[in-house]
């Protein structure tokens, strides 16, 4: 089974995001009772917090289609015209994921249509060019970013639905792995599947993916069900540890303890040291050690607080504290 199989269709399905969904469920039925197409939506927050499947959601309890596609997949008006045009229905739900990727012409001729239901196409060209403007069904534009800050402010301000999406909490993360388990046919006693949960990095799709890995260890031993002892054998052997930590996010906080003496050490430095590109340690690994409070960044590097060398059983420095606070 996909993970299309898997995607919640409702919002009464969707776990977790709750103030959100309370939200997002009020809004949507008041476009229904008015038959209404409902306003664009913005959805930002880090990768693999469930924005396209509300995107997909949003669409299903609508009752309309949805059309798919990416911000990097738009470069130029026509790409966004042919979308437009042909592809949209009354009231349909077009979903543009990585929305801060898009093409700054493509985004300009995005304005009129989001705003009028309109778009301008250019015939021609030279002198003999000519604009015609189009109207086009009204629709709900769906836009996803992990970047945020990247969106324009004439786009933003476009954006009638402003939302973010927050971390997992470990319980919200054990009743997504619970029933991803059902519908796949794994037996997930309660505490395997809270045990998923803590290690999943508040993220329900690093959580799923983790079910799929600890489903297959329990498979090859012969085992009907998944029970906690197989839960943490199989993580450990994965390489995630206790608080979510993998191998590569363990060899980044012992760089910084025991090669730069905890530091501060500048992210090129770092990034070298461990072998790692400066984007994916900034992006990737940097920002769940820092919500941890196992990393801090400040303006002359990186810095390993003492929960970092409690987490890799070192002795503390007397410099630190275990209730420091993490610099803003």
């Amino acid at each position: 089974m996909d993970d299309g199989a898997l995607r919640p269709t409702s919002l009464a399905e969707y776990v977790g995001q709750r103030r959100l969904k309370e939200k997002l469920g009020v809004f949507l039925e008041a476009a229904r009772a008015r038959r209404e197409a409902l306003d664009h939506v913005l959805l930002y927050g880090p990768p693999g917090l469930g924005k396209t499947t509300l995107a997909h959601i949003i669409a299903a309890e609508l009752g309309v289609g949805l059309r798919v596609t990416s911000g990097p997949a738009i470069e130029k008006p026509g790409d966004l015209a042919a979308i437009l045009t042909n592809a949209l229905e009354e009231g349909d739900v077009l979903f543009i994921d990585e929305i801060h990727r898009l093409g700054r012409v493509a985004e300009e001729h995005l304005y009129p249509a989001m705003e009028d239901y309109k778009i301008d196409i250019v015939l021609g060209q030279g002198p003999a060019a000519r604009t015609i403007r189009l109207d086009l069904p009204r629709f709900t534009l769906v836009g996803a970013t992990t970047r945020p800050g990247l969106i324009t402010g004439p786009m933003r301000s476009r954006f009638g639905i402003i939302e973010h999406l927050e971390y997992y909490a470990d319980e919200e993360l054990a009743e997504g792995v619970a029933r991803d388990a059902r519908l796949l046919g794994v037996a997930l006693e309660p505490g395997a599947a809270l045990e998923i949960g803590r290690r999943a990095r508040g993220t329900m799709r690093i959580a799923k993916r983790l079910l799929r890995r600890v489903r297959d260890f329990a498979e090859v031993a012969g085992e009907d069900g998944v029970g906690l002892d197989r839960a943490r054998a199989a993580l450990d052997e994965l390489g995630v540890d206790a608080a979510g930590l993998d191998r590569r996010d363990r060899a980044i906080l012992r760089a910084v303890v025991e090669r730069f003496a905890g530091g501060p050490v500048g992210s090129d430095t770092l990034a070298t040291s461990v072998g790692e590109d400066r984007a994916t340690l900034e992006e990737v690994h940097e920002p769940f050690l820092i919500q941890r409070g196992l990393l801090q960044r400040t303006p002359r590097g990186r810095v390993a607080t003492a929960r970092a060398y409690a987490h890799l059983g070192l002795p503390t420095p007397g410099t630190l504290r275990f209730d420091e606070e993490v610099p803003r």
